[in-house]
């Protein structure tokens, strides 16, 4: 993960403004209709936007959709495609938005085509096999931003402000919270915004934490302890997730002296009744079973009937807020101080988006920043170390995301 390794010798070299292909993988989905919709909204007649999913009449909808909203801009639809994974040929950047356990295939794909590449993030373990092809993509002059989300992504380069705003980092913790006040007509049971299956093995996998200089395990869903975001979030109380930050925080600031990492994320509190209820009577399990002589597995049993899901009817206006925060705690000059970064978002009502623009718009920006010679790293990194970000957040606030920062004099602020 070091940024200053000398890159190759590069045989060709596009220029920004010539053409480039951007796919994104599982585009028709959840998060990657977002993507999609993001990059078709804000990229120049430069950028090809490939759907790539096995769903194609979803792809289709989508193109159908973004057809009507950009009907004054017909162009941006027309550089518009749609075809299937299997399908997918050569591109410049390879967005997977796609179920992270993909993520290592997807990488192979896109050093065979000779792209870049970017996803979601990889729930630590995953994460951490990632960063194993990096000598791959550097000898391919190729950069691998992992986890460029909302958390992982926005929550690492939060972390990067504020490490760049002291000498020395004790501490980096990174904490999630949002609201929904909308009125819906026929509100599914369960309610979901990206896939279940992924908030299922957040829930029952054992979290990472970075504590006194060393990687450990906790127990899932624990630490729930009262953590007040701002308003109208305010008290909450997130617990202890698998998550990809701290795979990643703790190797980039090791050089800053950083001993303890985490995260926590806070879900509406009936949500987590019924997901954690789902996971005690076993749905969370990927052990297969036998039921009526076929092989089932439960977590995707409960994957597909939850995704499949009517969506209820907004009523009235979108009323979502969320806060992605990371609190980094370190010394500057003689001093100890807390920097607490926030970045807020009720979503891009024009667009059709709610909260989720925060996850779904990160790789779009990233993919674009690649297209135009923004990035300069090479390998297989982490956010905080490929991309700048005061440039990557003057962007999201472009997409109604707006980042804020506390200096706190001491380490007294509670996480």
């Amino acid at each position: 993960m070091k940024k200053s390794e000398k890159k190759p010798e590069k045989k060709s070299e596009k220029k920004f403004n010539e053409r480039y292909d951007i796919a994104v993988l599982g585009g028709a989905g959840s998060m990657g209709r977002i993507t999609v919709t993001d990059l078709c909204r804000t990229s120049d007649r430069s950028i090809t936007v490939w759907i790539v999913d096995p769903a194609t009449e979803r792809a289709q909808a989508l193109k159908s959709q973004l057809a009507i909203q950009l009907k004054k801009t017909p162009w941006r639809v027309e550089r518009l495609r749609i075809c299937k994974p299997e399908d997918l040929q050569k591109v410049d950047v390879l967005i997977n938005c796609a179920h992270y356990q993909l993520n290592l295939s997807v990488m192979e794909q896109a050093l065979k085509m000779r792209a870049h590449y970017v996803d979601l993030g990889g729930l630590f373990h995953v994460t951490r096999k990632q960063l194993e092809y990096h000598r791959a993509f550097l000898e391919h002059d190729l950069v691998a931003v992992i986890g460029v989300g909302a958390a992982p992504g926005i929550t690492n380069l939060l972390a990067r402000m504020g490490a760049d705003e002291l000498d020395q980092v004790t501490e980096i913790h990174c904490r999630v919270a949002g609201v929904d006040h909308t009125r819906y007509l026929n509100a599914p049971a369960l309610p979901v915004s990206y896939s279940i299956k992924t908030i299922m093995e957040e829930f029952s996998k054992e979290p990472a934490v970075f504590s006194k200089g060393k990687f450990q395990f906790v127990e899932p869903m624990s630490g729930d302890v009262p953590h007040r975001f701002p308003k109208p979030i305010g008290l909450r109380r997130p617990m202890y997730t698998l998550h990809s930050e701290v795979a990643t925080l703790p190797l980039s600031f090791a050089s800053k002296g950083v001993r303890e990492v985490s995260f926590k994320i806070a879900f509406d509190p009936q949500f987590t009744d019924r997901v954690r209820f789902l996971r005690d009577v076993g749905l969370a399990s990927s052990q297969p079973l036998v039921l009526g002589g076929a092989r089932v597995i439960p977590i995707d049993v409960v994957h597909q009937v939850i995704m499949s899901q009517p969506q209820g009817t907004q009523v009235g206006k979108l009323n979502q807020h969320e806060v992605v925060r990371t609190v980094v705690k370190g010394i500057r000059g003689k001093f100890k101080q807390t920097r607490v970064l926030d970045c807020t978002t009720s979503g891009m009502p024009q667009w059709g988006i709610g909260i989720d623009i925060d996850t779904g718009s990160p790789p779009a920006v990233c993919a674009q920043l690649l297209v135009e010679n923004r990035v300069t790293a090479r390998g297989v990194l982490a956010p905080e170390i490929a991309l700048e970000p005061k440039e990557f957040f003057e962007r999201l606030k472009r997409r109604g995301m707006l980042v804020t920062a506390q200096c706190k004099q001491g380490w007294d602020f509670q996480t």
